[in-house]
């Protein structure tokens, strides 16, 4: 007699289907809404629809990988840890993401501590069970491999522009990036966190925001940003986030011929 599985199934609507456990929430991750249906057959009765706080750690850097994350909505970053406790982010992510990658290539441990710099939801699987739904959905691994070179390329840019660009126009650029993964004007944070995402002290994120904050591209309050003119915020972004905001739409070019 087959043992019965303890999750319980996902239904399948004609469209993309609903995860148990939802409550009404809608499915946003762009990777699984992407997935041919046998697939979504395939990975869904692994998923578990999970919300997120703030500073809620998903990953440790060294440390094994439990879970896989599809992130729905919020932000997370990936960060550097040194020796010293200091740390840097050399990435981000959001609803076209996927926290894990390493177990893409059989890797079980994490290079980087991955934290919820935004609070949102994400659907959770066991890593055993991604590697094993993994050899079953090549769309899946294809688009997990593409969104592993975007989050490289991205990883290389920012360090460059870390080293190179100015408070503001790093402040600049992390506020559109986060912008676009989280949409509306709104961007949650606090000057203390965004001082260790642009790995500098919290006085010169402050002399930063209230610069863009004079020249009326943001409005900062404690706990938020609201950004005010988009598009003067690119123009004082440094080059780095029209560089990534290229090479994605190359690439997207590229798959679509």
């Amino acid at each position: 007699m087959t043992k019965k599985s303890s999750r319980s199934p996902i239904s399948q609507p004609p469209a993309h289907p609903t995860i148990s456990g939802m409550d009404g929430n809608q499915m946003h991750n762009e990777i699984l809404l992407g997935l041919p249906r046998e697939e979504c057959d395939v990975l869904f009765p692994y998923l578990e629809y999970v919300q997120m706080r703030t500073h809620d750690a998903l990953h440790e850097a060294g440390q094994p990988i439990a879970h896989g994350y599809f992130v729905n909505d919020g932000l997370a970053s990936v960060l550097n840890v040194m020796t010293d406790g200091k740390s840097v982010e050399v990435g981000l992510a959001g609803k076209e993401g996927f926290i894990g990658l390493p177990l893409i290539v059989g890797l079980s441990t994490s290079p980087s501590r991955v934290v919820m710099q935004v609070a949102g939801s994400a659907f959770r699987i066991r890593a055993s069970d991604f590697v094993q739904a993994l050899r079953r959905c090549p769309q899946l691994e294809r688009q997990l491999n593409r969104f592993t070179h975007a989050m490289a390329m991205q990883s290389a840019q920012v360090a460059a522009c870390n080293r190179i660009h100015e408070v503001e126009e790093r402040l600049a650029r992390w506020l559109l990036m986060s912008q676009d993964r989280l949409g509306g004007n709104r961007v949650p944070l606090t000057q203390e966190f965004l001082a260790h995402m642009l790995g500098t002290r919290r006085a010169s994120v402050t002399v930063a925001a209230g610069i863009l904050q004079k020249a009326g591209l943001i409005r900062y309050t404690r706990g938020e940003v609201n950004v005010v003119n988009r598009a003067e915020l690119e123009d004082a972004s440094c080059e780095c986030y029209q560089s990534m905001m290229r090479q994605t739409e190359s690439w997207k070019k590229e798959l679509e011929r």
